[in-house]
């Protein structure tokens, strides 16, 4: 019989959690900010504890984004490259913290750059995770033009992982913008079909598609409250869920 003070097992034994580029910049305009990134590899150390096995997704936007430098003129494919290389920069300011936090960390990268990142072996980074280990999936899908929200969807299904968790700066996902519309209402759960059809800001329509089709779930939270990823792995009400 368990002691009394033990913790609920988890919901989710393997997640993928999305952070964007922007997660790491905390009140900064550009670049990352250690404090944040301690507070990320906290968390993470949180769900390690319970037995979760955690592999990360980060973008790149705190550093460079692609669409943008398209939109000013400069080719669309060079841009997105640039992109991916931002996105190894966090991954590996992310190892750095997570590793200070005690927990073993292997970053890999769907560009080889054998010298600072493994390279993406599907097999390998099931591996590392069934022994205890996180993994920072980096570079995106090494292709152009397809977004971090699809590579995240993508390693999810390879890695076999429960859930995606979407980590935002808001607690769920809302008919609109709640830092523009006070009025906005809060979808506790959620079809992908809506997202889709109301052109919802969760995830881009390749990534929300590739779940769909999966019958992966979304849970989109809040990673600016501390604890917030422990709790929604421990299955409490956190955040929205976007499911069949």
């Amino acid at each position: 019989m368990p002691a009394a003070d033990a913790p609920p097992p988890p919901k989710y034994g393997r997640v993928l959690l999305k952070l964007s580029g922007e997660a790491l910049m905390g009140a900064q305009p550009y670049g990352i900010d250690p404090a944040v990134a301690a507070q990320i590899a906290r968390d993470v150390g949180e769900l390690q504890t319970l037995g979760v096995q955690t592999a990360i997704v980060i973008g790149g936007g705190n550093i460079f984004r692609g669409v943008a430098a398209s939109a000013r003129g400069m080719d669309r494919a060079t841009g997105d490259y640039m992109g991916m290389l931002a996105t190894v920069i966090n991954a590996l300011a992310l190892q750095d913290a997570l590793e200070q936090q005690g927990i073993v960390t292997r970053v890999m990268s769907a560009i080889e750059m054998r010298a600072v990142a493994e390279p993406f072996i599907r097999r390998r980074a099931m591996r590392h995770l069934e022994k205890g280990r996180a993994v920072v999936f980096a570079a995106g899908t090494g292709n152009p033009y397809f977004t971090t929200d699809t590579a995240a969807a993508l390693r999810a299904m390879e890695i076999k992982a429960d859930v995606i968790m979407k980590a935002t700066k808001v607690d769920g996902i809302y008919t609109a913008d709640p830092l523009k519309d006070p009025t906005a209402r809060r979808y506790d759960r959620i079809s992908y079909l809506q997202v889709l059809e109301q052109r919802l800001e969760v995830m881009d329509a390749t990534a929300i598609s590739l779940c769909m089709d999966n019958r992966l779930p979304i849970l989109v939270f809040n990673l600016r409250e501390p604890g917030n990823l422990r709790r929604a792995v421990l299955g409490e009400a956190v955040g929205s869920t976007v499911s069949a």
